[in-house]
């Protein structure tokens, strides 16, 4: 994280306080009260510079918020695929668990009850088909306007 990234985290996170929310109510209260008060005002109503200085500090603001969110997506970019590798190895132990246990209830001489969801889930699950699968459901949703994925094919052999 360079400079420009930790000056805007630590903006972005002052912003957010309520300091900041404090700091000003304050300052717009003693703004208003200076210029409708019994002193000359330097901004009468409708107080344009104070509007402008406002405007401004929007403006920055919301650029340094961007900054971090960017920053936040790469981050989460980033963990997804450690939970996609993550979730890879476990699926290949689960498979060979259930491999290694199909072969002691064969060595056993248990009878295989001939569930489909065993001989389904000791076939090898095929990344590039679950991807595809996905992308599928995806554009399918997309284009009926739902909001949340549907059921893909399964993506095993």
């Amino acid at each position: 994280m360079g400079p420009s990234d930790q000056v805007a985290d630590v903006i972005t996170a002052f912003s957010g306080s309520m300091l900041h929310v404090g700091i000003h109510v304050v300052w717009f209260g003693v703004w208003i009260g200076l210029n409708v008060g019994f002193v000359k005002p330097f901004d009468p109503f409708p107080f344009s510079l104070l509007t402008m200085i406002v405007l401004l500090e929007a403006i920055f603001l919301a650029s340094f918020v961007l900054i971090s969110q960017n920053k936040q997506a790469i981050q989460v970019d980033k963990r997804a695929k450690i939970d996609l590798q993550v979730n890879l190895i476990a699926e290949r132990e689960n498979t060979k668990l259930i491999e290694m246990l199909s072969e002691v209830q064969k060595h056993l001489g248990i009878a295989d009850a001939g569930d489909e969801e065993v001989a389904v889930l000791k076939a090898t699950t095929e990344v590039s088909k679950l991807a595809d699968a996905i992308d599928v459901a995806a554009n399918v949703n997309r284009k009926k306007g739902a909001r949340t994925p549907g059921k893909a094919a399964h993506p095993r052999k």
